[in-house]
């Protein structure tokens, strides 16, 4: 008898070793299937729609289309903050002087600036210094570039707002050549990185270093996602010349996570770059004013903050431009509930003033040092 049940022992074991296996495998397939599914799901509009306390409406986004969950997340490049990465980083807060406006659009506060209304994808116009019109398509694309793009973005609105100065900045400057002092380029970065490097590097305008990935992301060729463009430190017009193409700021710096500091900063300066988590729910978003109501976290998200309001039924909230073109939101923007910071969105603000260093001005960085 002792010698059935230990000739038996071997097979058993084998069995259950097998069996294991089969399981590991099996959990391991769904949670494949999980990230291989779309991002976009009849059950997650139909939750939102059917919600009267949602306060927004869901839809299945064009732009979204044909991205699966995997895809999707590769869209959103906001790591966490590394330890150190804010030490020396001064944080601003706005004393309350003055009474604000209920409700601001930048557009409007500065209708002479067109790159603050301008929606990355669409196709836009612009006059960069001396040289002739151009057009150019940019796409965030098959790389997680936020965090450059929101920081790029905010800076060039603010040339415009201090300097008069209508520029395109290139997001290709920052993720290519920051290193890894921004993070790890097209796999994600830091915020607050991309402005620390326009005050010491400066970055290039669009016609100088254009950005590398102008295909968008709905066609084959999405996975695995680009790599990281190369730096090559020269401009792609033989006539421009790298190092007379930068433009710098004269400082990075948070802003306090209080709204009215934030709203006075955008209220002074012009739109500022935040960060904020995003859920399964977002990438359905269509109009109204986001909360998050179902989903799970897909991810850090970099956009540019430019204005704030009060919807009709009563409920605050920030007005923010996306980068993934106006096939997205309502024509590529999106609002989101102020004051209860909503996924993060006041916890991580950052901007700098732009630098006269390089251009032809009389307005000197000791006076946009003072106006802080």
């Amino acid at each position: 008898m002792a010698m059935t049940l230990k000739s038996l022992a071997t097979p058993l074991l084998l069995v259950a070793f097998i069996i294991l296996i089969l399981q590991v495998a099996a959990e391991k397939s769904i949670s494949e299937a999980k990230v291989e599914s779309a991002i976009l799901q009849e059950s997650i509009v139909k939750h939102v729609n059917e919600n009267a306390k949602a306060g927004w409406k869901a839809a299945f986004n064009p732009q979204l289309s044909n991205f699966t969950v995997s895809q999707f997340k590769r869209l959103l490049g906001v790591k966490p903050a590394r330890e150190g990465d804010l030490e020396g980083i001064p944080i601003l807060t706005h004393p309350k002087l003055k009474e604000l406006p209920e409700e601001f659009d930048a557009r409007k506060a500065w209708p002479q600036c067109s790159t603050i209304g301008r929606i990355l994808g669409q196709l836009f116009h612009f006059l960069a210094l001396s040289f002739r019109w151009s057009n150019f398509y940019i796409f965030q694309g098959h790389c997680g570039s936020c965090w450059a793009f929101g920081a790029v973005e905010s800076l060039s609105d603010r040339f415009c707002i201090h300097y008069n100065l209508s520029v395109s900045l290139s997001v290709n400057d920052v993720l290519a050549c920051c290193g890894f002092l921004c993070g790890n380029g097209c796999d994600g970065g830091y915020p607050i990185a991309a402005w620390r490097y326009f005050r010491r590097r400066g970055v290039v305008t669009v016609e100088c270093d254009p950005y590398f990935d102008n295909e968008g992301c709905s066609h084959p060729g999405c996975e695995p996602a680009y790599p990281t463009p190369r730096c090559h430190r020269r401009c792609v017009k033989e006539n421009l010349l790298w190092r007379k193409s930068k433009h710098y700021s004269v400082n990075a710096y948070r802003i306090s996570r209080d709204p009215y500091s934030i709203m006075a900063e955008i209220y002074e300066n012009g739109p500022v770059e935040v960060s904020f988590t995003v859920y399964q729910d977002f990438a359905h978003y269509k109009s109204g004013v986001y909360k998050h109501i179902t989903g799970k976290s897909m991810g850090g998200h970099a956009v540019k903050l430019i204005g704030w309001g009060t919807s009709e039924q009563g409920e605050d909230y920030w007005l923010i431009a996306n980068s993934w073109n106006r096939g997205w939101g309502d024509d590529g923007y999106f609002k989101i509930r102020r004051g209860t910071n909503e996924c993060g969105i006041e916890h991580d603000v950052v901007a700098g003033l732009p630098s006269a260093r390089n251009l032809n001005v009389e307005l000197d960085d000791a006076f946009l040092n003072a106006s802080m």
